[in-house]
Parts: structure tokens; C-alpha cells; sequence
């Protein structure tokens, strides 16, 4: 099978999708999960969706 089309949503993103992420403040990951913080939507990475997710953390004062 072929693996063309892997990060093909990416590739039209500025800088393929990477930032930092401002939640956790990390440099260079992907930031491509959108959330809503009050009235702001901020694109947050994949660790950070999941702990939201879970009630590990939570968006207050990223806003």
C-alpha cells in the first residue's frame, strides 16, 4: 500500500503544522487540534488534547 498521501492535510499549514504549543509551551511539535478557550481558538498538540480530554489540565488563563 502506498504511503503518499501520509501528511498530505500538513503540507499546506504553515511551517507543516509545527509551533508551540500553549498549553505546555513546548517548541516544535505539531500544534493541528483546534479547541475553544472562551472566545480565542487556539491549535494545541496531541498530549495536551488528551490530558484536556482527560481533566488533567485545563484552559484557564491561556485565554
Amino acid at each position: 500500500m502506498s504511503k503518499a498521501h501520509r501528511g498530505a492535510g500538513l503540507r499546506n499549514q504553515p511551517n507543516r503544522g509545527r509551533g508551540t504549543c500553549p498549553l505546555c509551551k513546548k517548541p516544535g511539535v505539531k500544534v493541528v487540534y483546534e479547541v475553544t478557550a472562551g472566545e480565542k481558538k487556539l491549535m494545541i498538540c496531541k498530549p495536551c488534547k488528551a490530558a484536556l480530554a482527560r481533566g488533567k489540565k485545563q484552559l484557564e488563563g491561556v485565554a
